[in-house]
């Protein structure tokens, strides 16, 4: 069963998914039989304390709602920790939300797929204050050759990050198209 895990910033209403369940090798794919659905893996970045920040971990728990548990594992990925390799390495499709700088006015919603996604955590200049880690995390995925195959980055451009448990209003604003896109998105990957 597929639930809501809290990987860093306290415990969240839901069951745990045990990491003992997930492999920490990347045979748990192959494992699976051609018949079985892809693993779908969706990560929210961010710290709720820090208003906009925050906006990938509420952009989740809103995917998660609307579409049930058992779309997709939905993981509170917080401030980041490289106790996530073993789901990036146990699926085959990753959804990351994060606030990210995408040179757009506050709320502006980017969603970059595939290269366009790797091109764009990769440019010389940081745009997510997570950035360096989820680097490093997708780094080590490739050069295990776990690198999942779909994967997406569903940015909002935050307005503020400060201390406050409140998103801004444009941000606020921005979550409900975020999770039109990132349902869609999924609905996608689970239609090929």
């Amino acid at each position: 069963m597929t639930s809501w895990l809290a990987v860093e910033g306290g415990p969240r209403p839901a069951e745990i998914v045990p990491l003992s369940r997930v492999s920490s090798e990347c045979d748990s794919k192959a494992a699976r039989s051609p018949a079985a659905a892809p693993l779908i893996l969706v990560l929210g970045f961010g710290n709720v304390l820090l208003s906009d920040d925050g906006a990938g971990v509420q952009v989740v728990e809103r995917l998660r709602s609307e579409l049930g548990a058992d779309a997709a594992d939905f993981v509170d990925a917080g401030t980041l920790s490289f106790s996530l390799l073993p789901y990036i390495e146990a699926t085959d499709s990753m959804l990351m939300v994060d606030a990210a700088d995408i040179n757009g006015a506050p709320g502006t919603i980017g969603l970059f797929e595939g290269a366009a996604m790797d091109e764009f955590l990769s440019s010389a200049r940081r745009r997510t204050v997570h950035e360096v880690g989820l680097i490093d995390l997708l780094d080590m995925a490739r050069l295990r050759d776990c690198l999942p195959q779909r994967r997406a980055l569903l940015c909002i451009q935050p307005n503020r990050i400060d201390w406050s448990e409140t998103l801004s209003a444009a941000v606020a604003n921005a979550v409900p198209e975020a999770v039109r896109e990132g349902a869609a998105l999924l609905q996608r990957w689970r239609n090929t």
